[in-house]
Order: C-alpha cells, then sequence, then structure tokens
C-alpha cells in the first residue's frame, strides 16, 4: 500500500471521532512536547527479515540508510544535556555499516544507549561481531520475541526465526545480557499476532521469563508488549483481512486518558534515515512532518522549539493510548 493510499484510509479513519477529537473531549488538546529525553534514530530500512506486521516496511531489499553527517548531528544533539538516551532502530541497524562506529562514539559521551534487534542477525556474517561490540560499548539489547509460540512467530517474521532468535539470546546470555548481577540489559518486546490488543504486561512477562526459563534456560531483565499500529504493513493486513474498521474501534473504545500524558512523542524525537525529524516513528512512516516552527532536520536541531512543539496527531495514535497505552518502552499506565 502506497503512501497516498494509507492516508486515504486514515482519513477515512478519523470519522465518526478523530484522536484530536476525543483529547478535546478530555481536555489534552493541543497535546504538546514535555520534553527531548530521547533522540529514535531509524539509521536503515534494510533488514534481514521481512516480517509481516512490519509498519516500517523494511526488507532486504530496502536501501535507505543514514548518511555519516546525519549520524555525527545526532551526536551532537545528544549534547545537550537534557537529552539522555539514543534509541537506535531500522530495519536491522546492524546492516547499517557505520553502527560500529557511532556506538563508540556514544559510548565516549557516557550516554544510554539501546539497539533495536531482530537478533536473529547476530547469527549471520558479517554480522556476528554485533554481540561483543553491544557488550564492550555498554549497550542495551532490545529485542524482539512477537511470540512465546514458535509457529506464531515464525509466520510473523519467517520459517525457522524463532529458534534463531533462541540461540540469539541464549549467546547474549552467554555475555551477561539479562542474567542476575550481569550488569548488561536485555529487554524483549512482544507484538500481538492478530487484530487485537496485548494482554498484561505484568502477566506476559511472567509467563515469558517462566517459560523461557524452563524451556531454553533463557534470562531476560523487561517485557515490553507493543499495541500493533495501523500503519505500514500492518494497516495493509487490518485492511486485507477485513479487521481494519474493527480493530479502529477496538482502539477507540479501549481509549485510556491515562496514557495520554505519558505517550512517548512528549519526550522523544524521532529522526529519519534522510535526517528528518518527526514525532514518532509512526508519523515518520505516514511523511507527517513536524508543526510549524520546529526544526525540520537533524542538522538544524533547536532543543527548546523541539520540547515546546505541539504534536502531530491522526487516528493512528489511538493506538498509544489503548488499554494501557503503548509506547517502545512497553506499557503507560493502568486503565
Amino acid at each position: 500500500m502506497d503512501l497516498r493510499e494509507q492516508h486515504d484510509l486514515l482519513n477515512s479513519l478519523d470519522r465518526p471521532e478523530s484522536f484530536a477529537d476525543r483529547l478535546r473531549a478530555c481536555g489534552a488538546y493541543p497535546l504538546r512536547a514535555a520534553s527531548v529525553d530521547t533522540l529514535q534514530m531509524n539509521i536503515t530500512r534494510r533488514c534481514n527479515l521481512c516480517c509481516r506486521h512490519c509498519h516500517v516496511e523494511s526488507s532486504p531489499s530496502r536501501a535507505e540508510e543514514m548518511a555519516r553527517e546525519d549520524l555525527e548531528a545526532c551526536l551532537r544533539a545528544a549534547g545537550h544535556p537534557a537529552v539522555t538516551t539514543l534509541d537506535v532502530t531500522g530495519g536491522a541497524p546492524e546492516m547499517h555499516p557505520d553502527l560500529e562506529w557511532f556506538l563508540y562514539k556514544v559510548a565516549a559521551m557516557r550516554k544510554r544507549v539501546l539497539v533495536r534487534s531482530n537478533v536473529a542477525i547476530l547469527l549471520e556474517e558479517p554480522y556476528r561481531h554485533f554481540a561483543g561490540v553491544y557488550a564492550e560499548t555498554g549497550a542495551e539489547v532490545v529485542a524482539s520475541l512477537p511470540n512465546l509460540h514458535r509457529e506464531s512467530t515464525d509466520r510473523m517474521r519467517g520459517p525457522g526465526v524463532f529458534d534463531r532468535i533462541i540461540e540469539a539470546l541464549r549467546l547474549l546470555n552467554g555475555l551477561g545480557y539479562g542474567m542476575p548481577g550481569g550488569g548488561r540489559t536485555l529487554d524483549l518486546v512482544h507484538n500481538p499476532v492478530g487484530a487485537f490488543l496485548p494482554a498484561s504486561q505484568r502477566a506476559l512477562e511472567d509467563e515469558y521469563r517462566t517459560r523461557l526459563r524452563q524451556d531454553f534456560g533463557i534470562e531476560f531483565n523487561h517485557l515490553f508488549c507493543l499495541t500493533n499500529c495501523p500503519v505500514g504493513r500492518y494497516l495493509d493486513f487490518l485492511k486485507r483481512s477485513g479487521n481494519l474498521i474493527d480493530y479502529m474501534n477496538l482502539l477507540r473504545q479501549s481509549f485510556n486518558p491515562v496514557a495520554v500524558a505519558n505517550v512517548m512523542c512528549r519526550s522523544t524525537i524521532s529522526v529519519g534515515c534522510d535526517g528528518r525529524l518527526f514525532d514518532c516513528d509512526f508519523n515518520q512512516i505516514l511523511d507527517m512532518p513536524l508543526s510549524d516552527g520546529a526544526p525540520a532536520h537533524i542538522r538544524d536541531f533547536d532543543y527548546d522549539a523541539l520540547a515546546n512543539r505541539e504534536i502531530v496527531v491522526r487516528s493512528h495514535c489511538f493506538s498509544c493510548t489503548a488499554g494501557a497505552g503503548s509506547s517502545c518502552q512497553g506499557a503507560l499506565g493502568d486503565k
């Protein structure tokens, strides 16, 4: 589905009630940023996998990647004392030729850095050394494991991927990641496979911990539950399967005003592969620029302007405020 088709669908989903309408009803419109403590950097659309739920629509055939000059601009922006975290994502970040260089630069700055990885790539050449790079630079690893069932994960990510993820998690455990007293953070991410909301994050974390420990001897630190956002391939899936209207109704019915105050766009800026700035990863994929007055590109980073901007919202934003809320750090608040 191309960008115009996605926007046409989102326009239709604004009726009978848009996300802005719901914010007005609970006194939270316009939604405004509160700070910029995190730069979330989509450094490449290239990936060794081609997952059915991927809102970024990454695949081995994608060629987009962030230029070295824009990576350097991200480092300059991270020099601001309020920016504490660099959140590196893709695609598969490991496929960017400058990732290793970048991680050592961030380590020298003593900033927190997370790498969001499918981890299956850590078993492939020429990327096997990245597990050691992560350990040396102190990078936290956020590993995607959509489901505890092999068949469900493989249906979403591709044949044999579940077993490769398990092997990679054991490799990371061997380096101290996720281990009690290991000092290296390994977090997991769960996505629902179908057109429904995730279960309780706390209950799922307990289930993941018990099953992974008993069945595979794997340890981890935290589980993050993400609600699938209706953009990219997931929007296409919803349309093809006839679930789009029901899913959007579910998101609206599950709206949680408590989550609004904590949505990640209020403290995060998304940096695209081309260095352009967006309120979030989803707005980036929909090519929805920041509001007027905010800098458009990472090379023009202005903390004060970004930390006080109005956030651009559309109906896909219901996914971040449904149920317990959803962010790249998991659930946002109890309903």
